[in-house]
């Protein structure tokens, strides 16, 4: 049997315990006899009170219960609420003894609390009643690995799932309080940043609305990635607390993983003379599992999210140190550990903090791989049917380290062969690749991985050493692709490419949008489309949850529809969204539908004053870029055309300018920490708004707005208010996009370039329905050399004028800037913003043009929203499920009375 999942019993004890050891399917009994840890330190471990049977497990307890016990039992079971009166129990009875509030001291953060309290009731029970089915018919299951997961706001979203948004928002005004003043009081879940990390909570929303057997796994981040608040133009990073206060998740104690860091590698021969390795003498942190009920639309699955936490695997305290005088030392080790899941994405400029990423990436991959694979041995299964009860997706490259760690799993600790693991652990992973820029591509020094897992740098070796050996057998003659390839790259330092490793590792490999998945297979991936042939590489397009980005975001908009459809059935097949279109000349709805829009941005400039103090002008053009700040992005090409535009004002006549279409330029996200030419795009914003939103002879004609602290919650107000939307990323930059999607389905319309999703959105809604520049991706290459190499690198005068105004000092000290500046005119402009300038701004006119035309601006929005049926989560999960998973729906069983 395994003898890695048998607690070892502490060195300091002086008596034995014998336990009782079960027949494995897997591997025969034996008895210690080789090397399984360091002295003194536990094998990891899952120690597991209160759950975890299997279904025989659960016969035989039930079988052991008196009769009337079960029937006591079941007769005070807990009951979700189903009416108005219900819920207000519920939620006073949590406001008055989970809290200690009363009628005279509950305030709106008590409603919520209270609120929040009774939801997660009603979910708790869904929740295990869905563990429970699902452990009885133990069926393929999937494991999204993601280390972002961007949730948003849970009780508005837990409200609408389990359909109870007029029971509770009745109930509420009965106690007293606006529905929509409860909700506010929530904070963001910190998990993630862009659009990876919402990509991943759609996804996770979409599979338990179609009833997939599926958990996510992440780590518990103590602060986010962290608050942005703006000081002088500047962003500054301040912690994240989100986690005072969260209802949403459940400690589980029990639940504990041994995670093992540093030390060294030994090697032995077991009695049967099989050579086998010990990993040892390291550093063990201690994970927590910290569980999320995720509940789908309309159906009663629920299923979870695991996030991880870390701790000292001996405890926070140090006694002796502490009474030694040793204060700070006393608690250090804790510290150390906590840090492993403080802060998402530390800063990874310095070698401490690329350490850090490492730790937390194989901290979260061994956690989850420890709690997947204990799962899989309850079944009592043969090895051989793992990859038949387990399908894991890695979200990107950060956890491709669950690929060694699978095959030490099987090596070290399951005494499996080489051949019969790696054929497991191939079959087992799927890879979703979000980028085909080289620098975003995660490499790890060889030394640093040697230092911190020197286990996992062997077996990442050897798997190089098989593959590059079946490599030199198939392509004899084209030795120097074997160098291409490798995992290892043979530079000073020798690094890891992960995203390699990850390609080697899994059964299938897919992009995220059809241009994407081109590029993947004919840019950095081309050599493994010629070794392992085309089927191994697929695309899924990326989509969006209707649920949250439709219904919860836009009510009115998702009530008119509804009234047009004859119900919300389109919130679980978008597809039906196609018959909108028939109302594009229907008067009323058109009425509705403009009134929606003008009400939405209301609601945004209201929350543009309240929070940054700018007034804006509704019956203005609302143009928003609100995404994470990276050059790729090209918020800098957004806020020079800005420029332009004030510059172009300034120059009018009184007269001329009355001609001019206002417009509200709205800018939102977050900068790396370390990266300073995007915290330099959102400096020049924020000056350019200062100077611009003061000029007398400007007005209202245009305005600049920086959105501090962008998250999902803000998202939710911002996108529906839209008239244009950018996303305007350097052609084959951007992998896919899903905020193009949530603005377009909300009646907003596109400017952007050939790339990434935008390009299949345009062929969903028509090239008269979005507004498209730039060049293409298959010129970039081309440009970028021409830049370098060619004669014909000259600034459109346009583009110059900006430069020389900023350099001028218009918009304050010049210096800072001259970074954004010199990237451009002297450093080889490698994201193309002259190149695409010229076509920006003319584009930027003929919105102009076009908005001053309403009638034609509003069947163009009508005829786009009813067009977007494909950018479905919900789709985007199907095929997930048939073409890399092959994993099947497990309805919920009818209830009574249901």
């Amino acid at each position: 049997m395994a003898a890695t999942y048998t607690p070892a019993m502490p060195s300091t004890s002086t008596t034995t315990t014998t336990r009782e050891r079960k027949p494995s399917t897997s591997a025969p009994i034996s008895d210690f006899t080789s090397p399984v840890g360091p002295p003194g330190m536990t094998r990891p471990k899952h120690k597991r009170t209160v759950t975890g049977f299997g279904p025989g497990d659960i016969k035989k307890v039930e079988a052991s219960v008196p009769e009337e016990q079960r029937e006591a039992w079941k007769k005070h079971s807990a009951k979700e609420f189903k009416t108005k009166d219900q819920f207000e129990a519920d939620v006073v009875r949590h406001i008055e003894t989970t809290l200690a509030r009363s009628l005279f001291n509950c305030d709106e953060a008590a409603a919520y609390a209270g609120t929040a309290l009774a939801l997660r009731d009603r979910l708790i029970i869904e929740w295990n009643r869905t563990q429970q089915q699902q452990t009885f018919a133990d069926p393929k299951r999937v494991y999204y690995l993601s280390l972002e997961f961007l949730m948003g706001r849970a009780l508005d979203n837990a409200i609408l799932n389990v359909g109870m948004k007029d029971v509770a928002k009745q109930g509420l005004e009965e106690l007293g309080f606006r529905m929509e003043d409860v909700i506010s009081q929530e904070r963001d879940a910190a998990l993630g940043n862009g659009g990876l990390g919402r990509l991943a909570a759609c996804f996770l929303d979409s599979l338990a609305t179609l009833n997939y057997p599926a958990w996510g796994y992440a780590l518990r981040y103590r602060y986010g990635i962290f608050r942005q608040e703006i000081v002088d133009g500047y962003q500054v990073e301040v912690p994240d607390y989100w986690l005072d206060f969260n209802p949403w998740e459940f400690p589980r104690h029990d639940v504990t993983v041994d995670v093992q860091f540093y030390g060294g590698v030994r090697k032995y021969t077991d009695d049967s003379g099989k050579q086998l390795s010990v990993w040892e003498n390291g550093e063990i942190v201690t994970a927590v599992a910290y569980d999320a009920p995720i509940p789908g639309y309309g159906t009663r699955t629920t299923n979870n999210l695991r996030l991880w936490s870390s701790k000292a695997s001996h405890g926070e305290f140090d006694f002796t140190k502490f009474n030694s005088g040793e204060y700070e030392a006393s608690v250090a080790d804790q510290q150390r550990a906590e840090t492993i899941s403080a802060v998402l994405y530390p800063n990874d400029s310095l070698d401490r903090g690329k350490e850090l990423r490492l730790k937390q990436q194989y901290f979260w991959c061994a956690a989850s791989l420890f709690d997947i694979v204990r799962r899989f041995k309850k079944s009592k299964k043969a090895w051989k049917e793992f990859a038949n009860q387990v399908a894991i997706q890695l979200n990107d490259t950060h956890p491709t380290l669950a690929i060694p760690e699978l095959m030490r799993i099987l090596l070290d600790q399951e005494s499996l062969e080489w051949d019969e693991a790696w054929s497991i652990t191939q079959a087992t992973f799927g890879y979703t690749n979000h980028t085909v820029m080289p620098e975003a591509l995660e490499k790890w020094s060889v030394p640093l991985v040697q230092h911190l897992l020197p286990r996992h740098l062997q077996i990442i070796y050897n798997i190089n050493f098989h593959f590059l050996q079946y490599v030199e057998r198939n392509f004899p003659k084209e030795r120097e692709m074997l160098s291409r390839v490798s995992i290892i790259e043979e530079s000073e330092p020798k690094r890891v490419r992960m995203a390699f490793l990850a390609v080697i590792g899994s059964h299938k490999v897919n992009g995220v949008a059809e241009l994407h998945s081109d590029l993947v297979r004919t840019t950095i991936f081309k050599d493994f489309v010629k070794i392992y042939g085309p089927d191994k590489f697929t695309n899924v397009t990326n989509g969006i949850t209707p649920r949250r980005w439709l219904h919860q975001a836009n009510p009115r908009l998702s009530a008119l529809i509804a009234s047009k459809l004859g119900g919300h059935d389109f919130l679980r097949d978008l597809n039906l969204l196609h018959k909108v279109e028939a109302y594009v000349d229907d008067e009323e709805f058109r009425k509705e539908f403009r009134a929606i829009k003008y009400a939405n941005k209301v609601r945004l400039a209201k929350y543009t004053k309240e929070v940054e103090g700018i007034t804006v002008n509704p019956s203005s053009l609302f143009d928003i870029q609100v995404k994470r700040i990276h050059e790729y992005k090209r918020q800098q090409l957004n806020i020079f055309g800005v420029i332009h535009r004030y510059l172009e004002l300034k120059a009018m006549t009184p007269e001329a300018r009355q001609k001019v279409q206002p417009r509200v330029s709205f800018f939102g996200g977050k900068a790396a920490p370390g990266y300073w030419m995007a915290k330099m795009v959102i400096h020049l914003i924020n000056q350019v708004g200062k100077v611009v939103n003061a000029d007398p002879d400007i007005g209202d004609l245009l305005k600049v707005v920086f959105l501090s602290d962008y998250n999902v919650s803000k998202a939710e107000i911002i996108t529906p208010a839209s008239d244009i939307s950018e996303h305007i990323s350097t052609a084959g930059t951007e992998a896919s996009g899903t905020s193009n999607m949530k603005f377009v389905l909300n009646g907003g319309l596109i400017i952007g370039t050939c790339d990434g999703a935008n390009i299949e959105i345009t062929r969903e809604v028509g090239e008269d329905n979005i507004f498209l520049f730039g060049n293409l991706a298959e010129d970039v290459e081309d440009l970028r050399h021409a830049h370098f190499y060619g004669d014909s690198f000259h600034l459109d005068p346009s583009l110059q004028r900006v430069f020389d105004t900023i350099r001028s000092g218009t918009f304050g000290d010049a210096g800072p800037f001259s970074g954004l500046v010199d990237s451009i005119v002297d450093h080889g402009d490698y994201y193309l913003v002259s190149d695409d300038f010229k076509s920006y701004v003319e584009t930027q006119g003929l919105i102009d043009e076009a908005y001053k035309d309403q009638e034609a601006w509003l069947t163009r929005t009508i005829t786009a929203v009813s067009r977007m049926g494909f950018f479905s989560s919900d789709r985007c999960i199907d095929e997930y499920a048939e073409m890399i998973w092959n994993v099947e729906p497990l309805p919920p069983p009818k209830m009574n009375g249901a």
